[in-house]
């Protein structure tokens, strides 16, 4: 049986569930007589001290069974329980957010998102999205399957990763976009700029995904669990003048795992270049020294094609996003240094032989 992808709307978290919790915090004898705020900040490395004072304010802050009315009290020896209240996710709002639109019909949109730009909002990132700019743009067409925060949402990027972008702004394409993504029935490629080189000019990564054990924030390979999860990857460019410093590759998803791309890269020992969560260690100094210089701050991601099958028309839809900017100039920057001559960006399509490569599992 096929399983869906994470890219449908129905699951389309950035991380676990923000739900209402309580925390418990013990309080030392060596940390007693200190105003309590001042003593419960270092064991809530989440909230900042107004958050806390906060809830304290609100009545959340318990000790013994009693509310603690004033964190300005002096702190106890003992536990102290602290109830956070779930997040209020507001509606919303139409916003006048340039679009770069490759496509629009009566029934969906397709869009080449700028890195920086969230799909739709989530914790910390309450506007600015792609939604906002949607619901501006579409106004009521925009479909409401995927709920009030995801209005035509069928898929997302992350946020730091640019490209191409189809949402629904009918019903009808909404479900037949769903269904598409649910049988991996779409064409995806993506350009990524990799520490190092992976060990093969081009192979298959086939693993299973799921949320890391030591980290509830990060995706991770499993061994057991997790959802199967499948990239193929082929080496465009590689740098570096006795050693592969860093490489150029495409890689096309037969399934759409949370962070699939970024995951795979750094399970073969090849994370994206400037990537915050995958990314462990430092690249060679010289490529640093090329991400310091352009002020490049984002994993080095780009969703360059996608095509499908119009779900409501039959037609044969296909997009192609060419680098950004930033990404262009770090290859353009990677060329130079390690005398790579430059080649037609158009690189041509995954053909059936090129998944003839080595499997990495």
């Amino acid at each position: 049986m096929t399983e869906p992808d994470d890219d449908i709307a129905d699951d389309l978290d950035d991380g676990p569930e923000i739900l209402a919790e309580t925390l418990t915090i013990e309080i030392s004898p060596d940390e007693a007589g200190e105003r309590l705020d001042r003593a419960l900040v270092p064991h809530l490395p989440d909230l900042s001290r107004a958050r806390l004072q906060a809830l304290i304010h609100e009545g959340r802050l318990r000790f013994g069974g009693s509310t603690v009315p004033d964190g300005k009290h002096k702190a106890r020896a003992g536990t102290y329980t602290l109830s956070i209240p779930a997040p209020v996710e507001a509606t919303p709002q139409p916003q006048d957010i340039p679009l770069d639109i490759f496509y629009e019909d009566a029934h969906l949109i397709v869009v080449n998102k700028p890195a920086g730009m969230a799909a739709h909002p989530g914790p910390g990132t309450p506007d600015g999205t792609l939604v906002n700019a949607l619901l501006f743009h579409c106004g009521e067409t925009l479909s409401g399957i995927g709920g009030v925060l995801r209005p035509g949402i069928v898929h997302r990027l992350d946020k730091d990763t640019s490209g191409v972008l189809v949402a629904a702004k009918t019903d009808a394409a909404h479900r037949g976009l769903s269904e598409l993504f649910s049988r991996h029935d779409i064409d995806r490629e993506y350009r990524a700029i990799v520490r190092g080189a992976p060990r093969y000019m081009k192979g298959t990564v086939n693993t299973r995904i799921g949320r890391s054990h030591h980290d509830r924030k990060k995706m991770a390979v499993l061994r057991g669990g997790g959802r199967e999860a499948i990239t193929h990857y082929r080496l465009e460019e590689v740098y570096g003048a006795t050693r592969p410093l860093a490489a150029l590759l495409t890689c096309r998803l037969e399934t759409g795992r949370t962070h699939q791309i970024r995951v795979h890269m750094a399970h073969l020992g090849c994370p994206c270049l400037g990537d915050p969560v995958y990314g462990s260690g430092a690249p060679h100094r010289d490529v640093q020294a090329i991400l310091d210089e352009l002020g490049f701050g984002r994993q080095a991601l780009h969703a360059a094609v996608l095509g499908f099958v119009h779900p409501v028309t039959g037609e044969k839809l296909r997009f192609r996003a060419p680098l950004p900017a930033d990404m262009a100039a770090l290859v353009d920057a990677l060329r130079a240094m390690y005398g790579v001559a430059e080649e037609d960006e158009d690189y041509e399509d995954f053909e059936d032989d090129d998944f003839d490569g080595e499997d990495a599992d």
